[in-house]
């Protein structure tokens, strides 16, 4: 890799100020692989020019937060760190002081709820005392600077935006998703100032693999075309390049698309994707989106968009 970052900021992320990379790094934890080769990895991304990092306290309970700790060591300013709230309805603060101690420093950029997808969910942080009342305590004591969720339901997000409680939302933007993030969402947060960080541009592998989510197996392989092998042949099932989903969610636009990115070649492929973007014209993105819709059958449910009544 050359000495020259390969990205670089092109605009602020809401209204924190933060000049934004176009890709984030995300998806960090393996405990399979060792310690100095995940921080190794990180830092690669950190040469590139990258500067979100997303992390959480759940992300192989807290493996991913002594990654990064460790890779931001001497690295830390430029640098956009995002930490969790995992259980919802627990007291905040020993949350904040676990992730921090795990992290080995002493703030991180924003606390978002993790994983806050029901209407119910978001009233109770919302509301007195709850813990977006909280975490603004948090804030106040120089432990974040920025407040926020993490969401797998549009109508969560809405409801999050609007409250002026938030300054950065995460949510999932990729060719199969709820389509109100991509038609309300974003431009709802672009017009509040709220930052977009956005997951699931290739679905957790299921666009791009055989597989029920992040390296899972097919309990039951679909039937697809077949390969020429003979008595070896085996379905080939639909899939969507890693370039194709990449382009689809750099053509949607938020501030910032956290892609997995834990190993060298799997950054090699987003890094290229991103530096050959063009937009998708309309077209182009139905005819994605419908081909998403049959790489996905038969691989398990998206937990990403909101479940039916």
């Amino acid at each position: 890799m050359s000495d020259r970052p390969r990205f670089h900021p092109r605009r602020m992320l809401g209204r924190t100020g933060f000049p934004a990379t176009r890709l984030g790094i995300g998806d960090l934890a393996d405990r399979n692989v060792p310690l100095s080769d995940c921080v190794a990895t990180v830092r690669r991304a950190l040469d590139a020019g990258l500067n979100v990092i997303d992390t959480a306290p759940s992300y192989e309970q807290g493996y991913s937060e002594q990654i990064v700790g460790q890779a931001l060591r001497g690295r830390r300013d430029g640098v956009f760190l995002i930490d969790k709230i995992d259980p919802l309805d627990e007291p905040v603060a020993p949350q904040v002081e676990g992730s921090l101690g795990r992290l080995a420093l002493d703030a991180v950029d924003a606390f978002v709820f993790h994983g806050l997808s029901t209407p119910e969910g978001w009233a109770r942080v919302a509301a007195p005392g709850g813990g977006m009342e909280q975490l603004e305590e948090v804030r106040r004591a120089g432990k974040c600077r920025f407040r926020g969720i993490s969401s797998h339901h549009p109508q969560v997000v809405r409801a999050a935006i609007e409250s002026g409680l938030c300054d950065v939302v995460l949510f999932a933007v990729g060719p199969f998703c709820d389509e109100r993030y991509v038609r309300e969402i974003v431009p709802l947060a672009k017009a509040r100032g709220v930052g977009t960080v956005c997951f699931k541009t290739f679905g957790a592998g299921k666009l791009v693999g055989d597989t029920e989510g992040y390296g899972r197996a097919l309990r039951n392989r679909p039937r697809g075309k077949v390969s020429s092998g003979g008595a070896d042949a085996t379905p080939l099932l639909p899939h969507l390049s890693p370039a194709e989903c990449v382009r689809y969610t750099l053509t949607i636009d938020p501030d910032v698309a956290l892609l997995g990115m834990s190993f060298p070649n799997e950054q090699d492929a987003a890094f290229a994707a991103a530096e050959a973007f063009t937009p998708m014209t309309d077209a182009e993105l139905d005819a994605v989106r419908s081909r998403a819709v049959e790489a996905m059958a038969g691989k398990g449910d998206a937990w990403w968009n909101p479940r039916p009544n």
